[in-house]
């Protein structure tokens, strides 16, 4: 059992709050035992109450948050535990609706978008392809401390509140609080993965900073950035619901929904947990060299798709977007996954983003260098160096033994395994590279893939080898993926 107390203050108060935390044993071999407990536990309940009444004139308000409501069992954690709280506005959800019907699955996600209000173009809602919405409650009670810079951050940050109270009325078992804006684009298969190496009966706040130092500087380095979602545990969610004013209260000029959010939970002794596949994308441009660089993690979210150019070339946005889950729908666990190759006969490597990008270098680069991206992209923000919260290797270089030959997803296929297509971009216009042995890969017009069907585990294993089929021929490259031998290095 967990007892929140909080003392109940005016808006312009400083209100306090206490978390008490208490685990008792309560062996049932005798009733006297059990009845000689429940006393103690009694007698301390009413001093606590009585000391705190006595050094305070304010009310108090007890909020008692039951534990049991996750299951105790150890069984996997699957998408039906997860409840999605997306934010949104009635302005911007008829461009933005796209990204959510993408990843939503609505015989099997569960959740809500939560509107500031509901417009008649809206109706009938699509519930066959989006979730259920619901119009926020309202918070013009909370006007006299209302300083935030943006608009619907009291709005949004008690979609949090909002969705608990749903669910506790509602249906099933909840482990996991997903919250996300109309703009993210969620991999829900990789999303429980990753929760599943978590104990949802823990309080536990799993995110990720964004990708530029400007953003972390303005917010908190210790925040995860709602844009590429975050996951609240059950219990964790209870307490964040029952002291959700509390937190409002104190926290009257944050600029967004996230960073109170995180406040609150860093008063509830809780810290975040970072996991590198959420991405806040605070990039502009071109982020071809962010994906393709992706880092060893499960890709879980990517937001403001709709703030850089297409991810892929000759496409619009949307028709990126679709063009990307088509290949997360055939092997997600692989997406974005990095795999390096070597051609020994004729000094290439081959750095392949499954599901995204082949690049071919007419020389040996080792994967230290291919693991930090190429800076196609700008940052959200222009503020200080470094810009990036991570390494790269600078601008493109037009150098022929630096600069790559450029592939990107066309297709793919399922079978005994799993077999996708890369076709060039553009012609790289540069001479071959001129270190002796070297050949030119400017005759390759695609590169083709096959890798296993069974399910990739990015956690805790290597990189998939991989072996270059010479195919004599033609103007395809061909690849097959295999686990690495035990003490392999590069060659």
């Amino acid at each position: 059992m967990l007892v929140i107390v909080h003392h109940k203050s005016n808006p312009k108060s400083n209100p306090k709050l206490i978390l008490i935390s208490s685990t008792i044993s309560m062996p049932s071999h005798t009733l006297l035992n059990n009845l000689l407990k429940c006393l103690i536990i009694s007698g301390l309940l009413i001093h606590l109450i009585s000391i705190s009444s006595f050094n305070n004139n304010n009310s108090l308000l007890y909020t008692s948050i039951s534990l049991t409501k996750p299951s105790s069992s150890d069984h996997p954690c699957n998408a039906t535990h997860i409840v999605f709280g997306i934010a949104a506005t009635a302005s911007t959800w008829s461009h933005r609706k796209h990204s959510v019907e993408s990843w939503w699955h609505p015989n099997l996600t569960r959740g809500y978008v939560f509107l500031d209000k509901i417009k008649p173009e809206l109706l009938p809602w699509p519930n066959h392809t989006l979730p259920p919405f619901r119009v926020s409650q309202d918070t013009s009670r909370y006007k006299d401390y209302d300083k935030h810079t943006a608009r619907d951050a009291i709005r949004m940050a008690r979609i949090v509140t909002e969705l608990f109270e749903i669910e506790e009325a509602g249906r099933g078992e909840v482990r996991w609080f997903v919250m996300a804006d109309d703009d993210t684009v969620l991999f829900v298969d990789n999303l429980v993965d990753v929760l599943n190496r978590y104990d949802h009966r823990k309080f536990l706040y799993i995110g990720m900073n964004s990708e530029t130092h400007a953003s972390n500087v303005m917010h908190s380095f210790e925040m995860a950035f709602g844009g590429a979602g975050y996951a609240l545990s059950y219990p964790l969610a209870a307490a964040l619901a029952a002291n959700m004013d509390v937190c409002l209260e104190r926290y009257p000029d944050l600029y967004g929904s996230d960073h109170i959010i995180q406040s609150c939970v860093a008063d509830l002794g809780v810290s975040i947990t970072r996991e590198l596949g959420f991405h806040q994308i605070d990039l502009h441009r071109d982020i071809s060299g962010f994906l393709s660089s992706h880092p060893r993690a499960p890709l879980v979210s990517l937001h403001h798709l709709d703030q850089v150019e297409p991810i892929f070339p000759a496409m619009s946005r949307d028709e990126s977007l679709k063009h990307l889950m088509a290949a997360a729908r055939a092997d997600e666990s692989r997406l974005l996954q990095q795999s390096i190759c070597y051609d020994e006969l004729k000094n290439w490597t081959i750095s392949i983003a499954w599901g995204y990008s082949v690049q071919i270098y007419e020389a040996i680069v080792n994967p230290s260098a291919l693991q930090r991206p190429i800076e196609t992209f700008v940052p959200w923000t222009k503020f200080a160096r470094p810009f990036f919260v991570f390494n790269t290797r600078g601008l493109p270089s037009r150098h022929p033994c630096e600069a790559p030959h450029q592939f990107f997803f066309r297709s793919v296929e399922r079978g005994r395994r799993v077999v996708t297509r890369y076709g060039r971009a553009r012609p790289r216009g540069l001479p071959a590279c001129s270190v002796t042995g070297n050949h030119s890969a400017e005759f390759v017009a695609d590169v083709v893939v096959s890798s296993p069907a069974a399910k990739f585990d990015v956690i805790g294993n290597r990189r998939e080898c991989c072996d270059v089929l010479n195919v004599k021929g033609g103007n395809a490259t061909e690849i097959k993926f295999r686990d690495c031998r035990q003490n392999e290095i590069i060659p």
